[in-house]
């Protein structure tokens, strides 16, 4: 007697968890095949000690389903088997670190590492741009001005201008800042500290370029600017000596200098606009308000300067300091993640909203768990700047050569210390002549306008960039593989890199970086870096990025379409 067929009704897989971690469980998904309009008890899709989300149960009864059979044609079971496979290989590939990040978060949240967010203003009337990525170099303590250690210290009485200052942006008050900025006319966004004891606000421009926070300083001050607040004044007590760790992080890679007698850590830092500051190590209280509401009050060590040249005397004028923000021991962050305060994570986000500045956090609770690009940091010994390696450069459809030492690959810094953006000098005369198309649109360059190395006068007036934005192309930088589908990619709309000036001409804010840091390096400045939510993760040594309207952080604990 022939047995009869038997129909398939039902496929079945199970994904095993990984071998060095097997509490994530097993994942089920079901398949059910059939030609009746009834369907059969669902099989279940999750065990019960699953943390995963799990496929959505069948369809009611009522819900009519389209029949089929593979009974009579193997292939067909075997390509549907392969393509499902795919798929699940796929999901489960692109959204596993996901899930367990999600996962994790909601774990040990008492003993979790806190978070803080700062809010960033434009800083006014300041024309000025800026170019960080600074270095420290040898100090000539033979010609120094100034011995704190044998200036008489006295205590400042906290004056009401101070006081006013602090009611106005105390932390205590509320968890996230309302923001401010732009990148013309003022040049650069700054965000604000409260240092000592008493608590004294002082206003620091955002830097990831730069190693050491440091605060214009009454030491006495031999060169500063007039300031956003009254000079930070140490007590001797403050001073760090040469034998502190700190001290010898920042003169590590200075001439050894056999000093007994000294009291004080010099350091001096140079900048890539050529300006330079001055000043000793000191260590007092900061005081830090996290995402949570709670205060934290702890010691830092930063920089009390007291020579500042060059630009920068130009530049403090509505602000005190730099808030070094790079991967170097002695940074802000890596301070704090030291004593267990926080993962060593930065992000900022500024806006492009004329009217807004953006925010800043240190921490990782306001990385979004999801629709980031990522790429690795490169690694080195002795530049601790935030940079990456770019593949290629495309202005719409034409690609930019890479210039620099191999014409294969690139280097691109991420400089929040910077206003504008610099490419090599191939990288940058290609794109020159790239614009030459926008001639025959009636854009005459104007040479009378300084406010950048190239401006054109358009022909009707101009009172924003989207008047003009339809005449220029997006940037495309290119990361990971030259293969377009599986490479992360930074676009720079025309705004990101395109100003008004005050003659009402279009500007170029992209310059020619051939005199810049080692002329071989791509810098990604502000005027590119707005609209983007950019992450330095320094925990696991990538750095990535998402469109954002920075208008305020949030916590995203699920992703979309799993929230009900």
């Amino acid at each position: 007697m022939d047995r009869p067929e038997q129909q398939v009704t039902g496929v079945v897989i199970i994904t095993l968890p990984p071998s060095d971690n097997p509490s994530f469980g097993k994942t089920i998904t079901a398949f059910t095949l059939t030609d009746d309009d009834v369907l059969p008890e669902s099989l279940p899709t999750r065990l019960p000690d699953q943390n995963l989300p799990t496929t959505s149960p069948p369809p009611s009864p009522q819900t009519h389903q389209l029949g089929f059979s593979f009974s009579d044609n193997p292939r067909k079971l075997l390509g549907f088997l392969g393509i499902s496979l795919f798929a699940l290989l796929l999901y489960t590939s692109s959204f596993s670190n996901t899930f367990v990040e999600l996962r994790n978060s909601n774990d040990n949240d008492d003993e979790k590492p806190q978070s803080f967010i700062f809010p960033l203003y434009h800083k006014m009337g300041a024309a000025d741009s800026e170019l960080k990525l600074g270095r420290f170099v040898d100090v000539d303590k033979e010609n120094l001005l100034v011995s704190i250690a044998a200036a008489p210290m006295r205590t400042q009485n906290f004056n009401k201008l101070v006081a006013a200052n602090v009611a106005l942006i105390d932390p205590s008050a509320a968890t996230i800042f309302p923001v401010r900025g732009n990148v013309y006319p003022d040049g650069l966004y700054f965000t604000y500290m409260l240092v000592g004891n008493p608590r004294r606000p002082y206003f620091l421009d955002i830097d990831t370029g730069s190693d050491l926070t440091w605060i214009q300083c009454d030491a006495p001050c031999s060169s500063c600017a007039k300031g956003a607040n009254p000079l930070y004044k140490p007590a001797r007590g403050n001073i760090i000596t040469p034998k502190d760790s700190m001290c010898m992080e920042v003169q590590k890679n200075q001439k050894p200098q056999n000093c007994e007698t000294c009291q004080q850590c010099d350091y001096e830092i140079e900048y890539a606009d050529h300006s330079s500051s001055l000043g000793v190590l000191a260590r007092d209280k900061l005081h830090l308000v996290s995402a949570n509401g709670s205060v934290t009050n702890l010691d830092v060590v930063f920089g009390c300067a007291y020579d500042q040249q060059g630009i920068l005397l130009n530049t403090l004028s509505k602000t005190d300091g730099i808030l070094g923000l790079s991967r170097a021991k002695v940074s802000l962050p890596s301070q704090l993640a030291s004593k267990g305060i926080i993962n060593n994570v930065v992000g900022h986000c500024l806006a492009t909203d004329v009217a807004s500045g953006g925010y800043m956090f240190l921490g990782d609770d306001f990385v979004p768990n999801w629709g980031m690009s990522w790429v690795p940091m490169l690694r080195s010994s002795s530049i601790e700047f935030y940079h990456t390696q770019l593949v290629k450069i495309n202005y719409g459809s034409s690609s930019l050569s890479l210039g620099g030492k191999d014409s294969n690959v690139g280097r691109l810094v991420f400089d929040s210390g910077s206003s504008y953006t610099y490419f090599t000098k191939q990288a940058y005369d290609e794109l020159i002549s790239s614009f030459s198309e926008i001639s025959e649109v009636g854009f005459i360059q104007d040479a009378s306008d300084s406010t950048l190395p190239i401006c054109w006068r358009a022909p009707f007036p101009i009172r924003s960039i989207m008047d003009v934005k339809k005449f220029f192309k997006t940037l495309t930088l290119q990361f990971g593989s030259k293969w377009w589908i599986i490479s992360k990619k930074f676009h720079i709309p025309p705004e990101g890199y395109l100003i008004i000036s005050n003659k009402g001409n279009v500007c170029m804010g992209i310059l020619d970086g051939s005199n810049v840091h080692d002329g071989s390096t791509f810098i990604l400045g502000d005027i590119s870096l707005r609209g983007q939510l950019v992450v330095y993760d320094n925990e696991k040594q990538r750095i990535g990025w998402t469109e954002s309207d920075c208008g305020k952080p949030t916590r995203l604990k699920t992703l979309p379409f799993f929230e009900g």
